[in-house]
């Protein structure tokens, strides 16, 4: 039984008529497992995550066939029930370090609160093991970082505390939202080994949101691809960076520039991600794909299993037994 379990996940904002952000979603992450999503920015990756942590306010609508995280139905968890789970054993890290902690209390403060609310730590206890979280962050002269404010540190700081309250309870699932977007380069890396040492050293599954292909091929077991909030291609690490089988994905990774060496230009896919209220009656793609047929642009294809992972297509590439799109044009 897979650690989380996602079935037919839609996310809306505004009515249930509305067109929704996230269509139709099915995803799975197992104990352990390091799964990576990918996609341009509005594709639903942080929503679908959101829509998990039950986030999303109105006029916000969660729908879902199913959405289960270690046997527990996420859709049905409301208030006290909810906050066993999500800080717990469910936890998030977020993309801006700077908004996601409180700059009226001070890091150890906030630490704290995390060990009182779910390991039911107090006084001293709660402020010793507050400091070995800092320790265990890499947080430097981490004693005195405890009656700092957030103001008082760096990004790449801020973004080691949120980590830092993130594990405090050693959560099964730690979602990482494009972690070190808002950090220098030279930082993010630094973030990055961490949160991997750390899932290694916890055995903890962790879910990482981001737009770097080249941490994904390095980091992840899995990826998600998501396009206009739907998943179009999910498969191994390294297997759907050497054959990926849908033309999104093909395209994304013929934009990595080392891709592209003595090219005039990067290769790009023509058109825009469609809107709210123009999307194609077909697949989402269509406009925009080389390999698009008149099948393709009558009719939405559903996310199918296959060997090596699932496919939203009706003309796979790199598939046995599947007809290419340049003999089925």
């Amino acid at each position: 039984m897979s650690l989380l379990d996602i079935h037919n996940l839609s996310v809306r904002f505004g009515d249930a008529a509305a067109i929704p952000v996230v269509d139709g979603l099915d995803l799975a992450v197992d104990k352990g497992e390091v799964l990576a999503i990918v996609g341009e920015s509005g594709s639903g990756k942080s929503v679908t995550m959101l829509a998990l942590m039950g986030l999303i306010d109105a006029p916000g609508i969660v729908s879902a066939s199913s959405l289960r995280f270690d046997g527990h139905d996420m859709l049905k968890l409301k208030g006290r029930q909810r906050r066993t789970v999500v800080g717990k054993d469910l936890a998030m890290v977020f993309q801006d370090p700077m908004t996601a902690l409180n700059p009226s209390y001070t890091v150890g403060f906030q630490i704290e609160e995390v060990l009182r609310q779910h390991l039911g730590l107090k006084g001293q206890a709660a402020r010793a093991r507050a400091l070995q979280l800092l320790e265990r962050v890499e947080i430097p002269a981490a004693a005195s970082r405890l009656d700092a404010y957030p103001h008082q540190l760096s990004g790449g700081m801020s973004q080691r505390v949120a980590i830092a309250m993130a594990i405090a309870a050693e959560p099964k699932l730690l979602i990482a939202d494009e972690p070190t977007t808002a950090l220098d380069v030279t930082i993010q890396a630094q973030i990055m080994d961490l949160l991997l040492d750390l899932q290694r050293d916890q055995g903890m599954g962790l879910v990482l949101i981001t737009h770097d292909l080249a941490v994904v091929a390095e980091t992840a077991d899995r990826v998600c691809v998501m396009y206009a909030g739907q998943a179009v291609e999910i498969g191994q690490v390294p297997a759907l960076f050497d054959a990926p089988t849908h033309p999104y994905t093909e395209a994304l990774l013929r934009a990595i520039p080392e891709h592209s060496l003595g090219a005039a230009r990067l290769a790009t896919l023509p058109g825009i991600v469609p809107g709210r209220y123009d999307r194609p009656t077909g697949c989402l793609l269509a406009p925009r794909c080389p390999y698009a047929q008149e099948h393709c642009r009558a009719q939405r294809p559903a996310l199918e299993a296959h060997a090596r992972g699932a496919v939203r297509c009706f003309y796979p590439l790199n598939l046995p037994h599947n007809p290419s799109p340049e003999v089925a044009r």
